[in-house]
């Protein structure tokens, strides 16, 4: 594995009443301390009332407030952030383990400091409805270039301030930030981002995905985030 000097990696959480997924994410973002490549853990809270943020200051994550909403909270995140390189992830996604040696290897390699990573989406479900979803953001992935917030997003901060950070959007921040990025300068990283299965639980495997194939439909035809919340909700 590359070796570092300081600790390179912010890693930065916008969380709402997450404190029911957040030690299994942070848990595993302890292999990146042990590898020494993790410098801080940025805990955006948008006003939990489930104890996520003293869990967060328990399990060593530095909590910064943040008006909610996904957009503010990652803007809000990566402006405080101290770290060479920001790595985005969900409250809900955790990262595989073997996760350090793909992100060291992309971080050590000067020919990224311009460009992105992003990881394999994975469900946290047996479930053959969670291996075709899986399938379906391979795709989406490797044919439109649009990973989703819950694959997480590793980039410099040189590159994140180049392009303007995230904007605070009420929705669509991830697309945004990555269409942004350019498809020239996304990288899949070897690594899994194994996201809660909750959702799909709760919202159904085939709701759950029309749903938001229609709101990305209804975004690149022009229509406002904050509408496509008010739709998406």
């Amino acid at each position: 594995m590359p070796s570092f000097g300081a600790p390179p990696l912010s890693v930065i959480i916008p969380t709402l009443d997450a404190a029911a997924t957040l030690r299994a994410v942070l848990s595993a973002l302890e292999e990146g301390r042990s590898a020494g490549l993790l410098r801080e853990i940025v805990i955006v809270d948008g006003g939990s009332a489930d104890g996520t943020a003293a869990l967060a200051n328990a399990l060593g994550g530095r909590v910064v407030a943040a008006p909610r909403g996904r957009g503010m909270q990652l803007a809000t995140g990566g402006a405080v952030a101290a770290g060479e390189w920001l790595l985005f992830l969900h409250a809900d996604t955790r990262l595989g383990r073997g996760w350090t040696a793909p992100v060291a290897a992309f971080m050590a390699d000067a020919a990224h400091q311009r460009r992105a990573a992003y990881f394999r989406f994975s469900l946290d479900d047996g479930a053959r409805a969670a291996r075709l979803i899986e399938a379906g953001v391979r795709w989406r992935c490797r044919n439109l270039a649009l990973p989703y917030g819950d694959q997480g997003l590793l980039l410099s901060a040189a590159l994140y301030g180049e392009i303007g950070g995230f904007r605070p959007l009420p929705l669509m921040e991830d697309v945004d930030i990555v269409r942004r990025i350019g498809r020239a300068r996304l990288t899949p990283l070897a690594a899994d981002a194994v996201t809660s299965a909750a959702r799909y639980h709760r919202d159904g495997y085939l709701a759950r995905p029309l749903r938001n194939l229609g709101c990305l439909t209804l975004y690149f035809l022009g229509l406002p985030p904050s509408l496509l919340l008010r739709l998406y909700r």
